[in-house]
């Protein structure tokens, strides 16, 4: 083609980027993708092969490693930890030398990512590496900071970290930077697919003197992975499917392993009648199409308003058919190849089985391609429009009204992130917080940040990376925890009832007293064997219907923080007036003397967090962008509590205060051995304008009630402080939904308000571009 023929046409002409240099470095090396251990070149067999997914050329052999090996690395880092835990300011020397090294090597790490993924050199170049520098710039920052801004906190220790191949480099930035930041070292296990940019960035490690074993890369597949999962480390962090999160969550199950999940998703991209249309499409283009579709924020889900569908449709249809597909590493390339044969088949698979909706293609290449697709006129119920496709295919349905966009949208098993695209930002502000995932972007699409905290909710995992809230999943409060003891039930021979009155204390069930559904009570005796009442044995269907009366009270967490204080500070008064009361019943339950402090100590808690209620601020965050994001703090939803058996009432206020200060609704189980504080505790709501279904309290057995209340799909998250031996069950049955839990592991611990704060909300963050 000569110059006269592309002016005459207008056709993009070829600008293939020269990819010796990053060859040349992978031969140097041997040909092979190894360990990195203990800050030198370990195991380095050709296992399996690592191919180029747009030419089916093999790059590199991949070791694949063993458990042996999996250790080795953990004890390397386990080794290098506390030494590298001991100075801040010397972390964040060692992750700026990082960033400047990664500057410098930006057009090799571009290059090798574009021939291990397959994605296009241009997103490679311009998006993957300098947001994964920036990553290491900003951490450097937080690290200088730690000491001075983080007093209380401390590194978890052992960091494993298992990332996927979509964005090999960019999630390695993302897990090790705040890992290394905080003090943490880490064993990484790169994809099998993608190691290649894993094993340059090892290389700039040793060149910018970070220490050995802080920083450790074990390469191989799933088997690696679980062997990674099973190993002596601290904390797991996974991104990737769903299912393998699930199987994570119920592997880690009761071993005191912190965890993070970042996984699947099928976002919503909301398009209003009155939005910019051709904006939208351009934004669309990027949402669903860049990297080939394979994303886990990708906007895979369309929903235009009806009035302009049609329009929209066919503003599309025209921006894909001019999508120039083909070798990734030509800068004139929109959309590369898909990263293996087997998700390429899975992709084909999926658009094959459907037989609902008008399916439009565009041409794809030979090999490993798959040409962009628009599904239109599927129903929301539609396999394709529930199910994470990962690939450049978009599904689309219309909707009439706000309020139906925003149930169409939510209608998914994920939460991850959406878009929404209205020129009236009074609509677009009242649909963002409406919307369940983590990341909402505003008339914008794929908008990232190392200082905008990034995951999602629901099926889409839990926990932050990128922000301050993103180092809360590398940190942990300072000090041991202490082993629980669990107290001592009292019985009885004759049980000699304390009062001759039946004192038979019910559940307490959407603002109302509920017979137990199985019909069954516990006596409750003193120190000296006196009966002192019964307490109702609450079963899985009394669970179900206190969360029935959590879901119906939804509107408490839309209430404002005023409001949830003033009822707090109502709950604390009512209580102080029965102080005495309350004193001696504690008394009596346990035996002890300790009833008036234990009182005492509950009003000050629902006052503190009467005060907290109105004052847990969001943060406008400084992303390099021409506009804000917010990071919102929203309530978890309805939250179901083992309460601490050896504190009668305190066990029940400790988590109660702080879940409804927050906006969330409570189910809690009372303690086990000492029930009938928390049935008095009952009137006390009753009187202070709690309303129905916003506290619910049940008495019974903790590991009857545990792996139901783990399971149960309108519960959003669980804690435990309970006594029981429940935290491995409630982890394990958690797997189900991914909802989140907090779990003691038989341990005891003063948390400080900042955790609790962090346990009862989620951070929204939501993009808000201005301007023309």
């Amino acid at each position: 083609m000569t110059v006269k023929d592309i002016f005459d046409t207008m056709d993009y002409g070829p600008a293939p980027e020269d990819a010796s240099d990053a060859r040349a470095w992978i031969e140097a090396r041997g040909g092979i993708a190894g360990h990195f251990i203990g800050g030198t070149w370990d195991a380095m067999r050709a296992d399996f092969d690592t191919t180029n997914p747009a030419t089916g050329e093999r790059l590199a052999g991949v070791t694949k490693g063993t458990e042996a090996e999996v250790e080795k690395a953990v004890t390397a880092a386990r080794k290098a930890q506390t030494k590298w835990a001991k100075n801040g300011k010397t972390r964040a020397r060692v992750l700026y030398a990082i960033a400047r090294l990664m500057q410098k090597n930006a057009r090799l790490l571009a290059v090798m990512e574009t021939l291990d993924t397959g994605k296009p050199i241009r997103e490679a170049r311009d998006i993957d590496v300098p947001l994964a520098i920036r990553h290491f710039y900003h951490h450097a920052g937080f690290a200088q900071l730690m000491d001075d801004e983080m007093p209380d906190v401390e590194p978890l220790g052992v960091c494993g970290q298992i990332i996927p191949w979509n964005f090999p480099l960019l999630m390695l930035a993302w897990k090790i930077a705040p890992a290394l930041a905080m003090g943490n070292t880490v064993v990484l296990k790169p994809a099998e697919y993608t190691p290649m940019t894993a094993m340059i960035f090892a290389e700039i490690c040793t060149q910018a003197g970070v220490p050995p074993g802080v920083v450790n890369i074990v390469t191989g597949d799933g088997e690696t992975g679980a062997a990674l999962v099973n190993a002596n480390v601290d904390k797991i962090a996974f991104t990737g499917s769903t299912a393998v999160g699930r199987l994570i969550r119920e592997q880690t199950a009761g071993t005191g392993k912190a965890l993070s999940l970042e996984l699947g998703g099928k976002s919503p991209y909301i398009v209003f009648e009155d939005a910019d249309i051709d904006s939208a499409v351009e934004g669309l283009v990027d949402a669903i199409w860049f990297n080939g579709g394979q994303v886990c924020c990708a906007g895979s889900r369309l929903l235009v308003q009806e009035g302009i569908a049609e329009t929209f449709y066919a503003k599309l249809k025209a921006h894909m058919d001019a999508l120039r597909m083909g070798d990734p590493l030509d800068k004139c390339i929109d959309v590369g190849a898909i990263v293996d044969p087997s998700q390429l088949d899975r992709i084909s698979s999926m658009v094959a089985q459907n037989t609902a909706g008008d399916t439009y293609q565009c041409g794809a290449p030979d090999g490993c391609f798959y040409p962009p697709t628009l599904i239109t006129g599927l129903a929301p119920s539609d396999t394709l429009m529930q199910e994470e496709i990962f690939g450049p295919v978009l599904v689309a349905t219309t909707f009439r009204t706000p309020a139906e966009a925003v149930e169409v949208a939510n209608n998914t098993r994920y939460g991850l992130a959406a878009s929404v695209w209205s020129e009236n930002i009074n609509l677009a502000l009242d649909i963002a917080p409406k919307l369940v995932s983590g990341i909402v972007w505003i008339n914008g699409t794929n908008m990232m940040d190392a200082a905008a905290g990034f995951g999602g909710v629901r099926e889409s995992g839990f926990g932050r990376e990128g922000g301050w809230e993103g180092l809360q999943g590398y940190t942990k409060p300072r000090g041991k925890p202490t082993p629980l003891k669990t107290p001592v039930t009292f019985t009885s021979d004759d049980g000699t009832p304390a009062d001759p009155l039946d004192r038979t204390a019910k559940l307490y069930i959407g603002g109302k007293q509920a017979r137990p559904d199985g019909g069954y009570s516990q006596p409750v005796f003193n120190k000296s064997g006196q009966l002192l009442g019964h307490a109702s044995i609450a079963n899985r269907k009394d669970l179900r219907n206190a969360a029935e009366a959590m879901a119906a009270a939804k509107g408490w967490s839309k209430t404002s923080g005023h409001l949830r204080a003033q009822i707090l500070y109502y709950i604390g008064e009512n209580l102080s007036a029965r102080a005495d009361e309350f004193a001696t019943r504690i008394n009596a339950l346990t035996g002890g003397r300790n009833g008036k402090a234990e009182v005492e100590t509950a009003i000050d808690h629902l006052f503190t967090w009467a005060a907290w209620a109105d004052k847990h601020d969001g943060a406008a965050k400084g992303v390099p962008i021409r506009g804000v994001a917010l990071a919102m703090n929203e309530p978890i939803g309805s939250i179901g509590v083992l309460t601490d058996d050896t504190r009668p009432l305190m066990g029940l206020i400790e988590p109660l205060a702080p879940a409804l200060a927050m906006g969330n609704r409570l189910t809690a189980v009372a303690s086990h051995p000492f029930p009938l504080a928390a049935t008095d505790f009952y009137q006390i709501l009753e009187t202070s304008d709690v309303p129905p279904g916003v506290v619910n309290i049940l008495t019974g057995a903790h590991g009857d009630l545990a792996p139901h209340m783990a399971a149960h799909a309108n519960i959003d998250a669980v804690w435990s402080f309970s006594t029981s031996d429940v935290s491995k069950v409630i982890e394990a049955r958690s797997a189900v939904t991914l909802k989140r839990t907090w779990v003691n592991n038989g341990t005891h611990r003063s948390w400080p308000s900042a955790t609790w704060r962090a346990q009862a909300t989620e951070v929204k963050t939501i993009w808000i571009p201005y301007g023309e």
